[in-house]
């Protein structure tokens, strides 16, 4: 058997090279390294929601979507991002008013709703509310519709446009921001 010998220097520069080579080839981009240790955030995913919102032992409105993303952030919120559709009712039960959208953001600390996108409102006499952004404020007691963004309204005789608008949850009334372009149509007229 032939041993070689080894002398402790060359055995002490053989574990310096291999120590080196593997210190670059585990080289990570600050994109990378950031990726990694980024904190990630939880998200509930619910399909086909139906919730039923009550102040006491009072049913106040029904929410129906085809997905609710609930994110557990230091602000938590939920989204609806494949539109949501909502029923107001009064006291007995009835629908005084529904909203309509494509998108929809809850901020739970605020009780307060951003919608967005194709937002759509009625009353029962059959007025009705357009507009791409709306927020809805439970806080806001008489006001909980509010924007400043264009809006127009459609009753059965007359188009309202304004550049705002405050309006109670019932959309049985409401205050327009500007208002203006006021044409009468009548109930045969009435675009649909």
């Amino acid at each position: 058997m032939n041993y070689v010998n080894f002398k402790r220097s060359d055995f002490i520069k053989a574990a310096l090279i291999t120590g080196c080579f593997f210190i670059l080839s585990c080289e990570n981009s600050p994109e990378d390294i950031n990726k990694i240790t980024a904190k990630r955030t939880g998200v509930e995913v619910a399909k086909d929601v139906k919730i039923l919102y009550s102040i006491g032992n009072e049913t106040k409105s029904r929410i129906t979507a085809p997905l609710m993303l609930r994110h557990q952030e230091a602000v938590p919120y939920i989204e609806f991002t494949k539109t949501i559709h909502a029923d107001f009712f009064d006291d007995s039960l009835r629908v005084e008013s529904t909203m309509d959208a494509h998108y929809a953001k809850y901020l739970e600390t605020e009780s307060k709703v951003f919608l967005k996108d194709s937002v759509v409102v009625m009353n029962k006499k059959g007025d009705t509310l357009y507009c791409n952004e709306l927020y809805w404020d439970r806080r806001r007691v008489g006001e909980e519709f509010y924007t400043d963004k264009p809006v127009r309204i459609r009753t059965p005789t007359e188009i309202l446009d304004g550049d705002g608008l405050d309006a109670p949850q019932d959309f049985s009334n409401w205050h327009l921001i500007n208002g203006r372009g006021i044409v009468r149509v009548g109930s045969s007229e009435f675009p649909q």
